[in-house]
C-alpha cells in the first residue's frame, strides 16, 4: 500500500510506502482448528465432569484405582471448571485474542495433565483428548498469530 504525504513549500505530493500486512497462509485454518478443538475438548471435559459428579460407577476402576487418589466428585469439578474455561478461551482463539492463545496453550497443558492422571478410569477416552490436546498447543504457539491478521 501506498500513500501520499505532500511534502515542503511547493506542495509536490511524495509516495510514501507502509509495511504491508503479512498475508495469512494455510496455517490460519488450523489456528481455527485450534480454537475449535478447544471449544469441543472443553464440551467434552465438561460432560466428563458431568459424569464424574453423577454417576462414578460409570468409569473402569474405583477411585483408588487412579493416579492420584480423589473422589470422583473432585475430579468432576475439576473437569467441569476446566471444560467452561475451555470453551470461553477456544472463543477467544477464534477471534484473533492474544490472551486466549496464551491461555488456550496453559489450559490445553492442564487438560492433558489431568487427562493422563484419570487415564486409568477412562483409557482410550484419555489418550484421544491428549493427543487434541497436544494438536491445540502446536497450532497456537506455531501458528498463532496469522489469525489476528486475518
Amino acid at each position: 500500500m501506498t500513500e501520499t504525504r505532500v511534502s515542503g513549500a511547493t506542495g509536490s505530493a511524495v509516495p510514501q510506502s507502509r509495511p504491508a500486512e503479512p498475508e495469512p497462509t494455510g496455517w490460519v485454518g488450523w489456528v481455527f482448528f485450534a480454537g475449535m478443538m478447544a471449544v469441543l475438548v472443553g464440551g467434552f471435559q465438561a460432560i466428563a465432569g458431568l459424569v464424574a459428579l453423577f454417576e462414578d460407577g460409570y468409569f473402569v476402576v474405583l477411585r483408588r484405582g487412579l493416579v492420584v487418589h480423589m473422589t470422583y466428585n473432585e475430579w468432576g469439578w475439576i473437569h467441569l471448571v476446566l471444560g467452561a474455561v475451555l470453551i470461553g478461551v477456544g472463543i477467544g482463539v477464534m477471534v484473533g485474542q492474544m490472551w486466549a492463545r496464551v491461555v488456550g496453550v496453559a489450559l490445553a497443558g492442564l487438560s492433558a495433565i489431568a487427562n493422563f492422571l484419570f487415564l486409568a478410569a477412562y483409557p482410550i477416552w484419555g489418550v484421544i483428548m491428549i493427543t487434541i490436546d497436544v494438536l491445540i498447543i502446536y497450532a497456537l504457539c506455531a501458528h498463532g498469530r496469522e489469525v489476528k491478521s486475518y
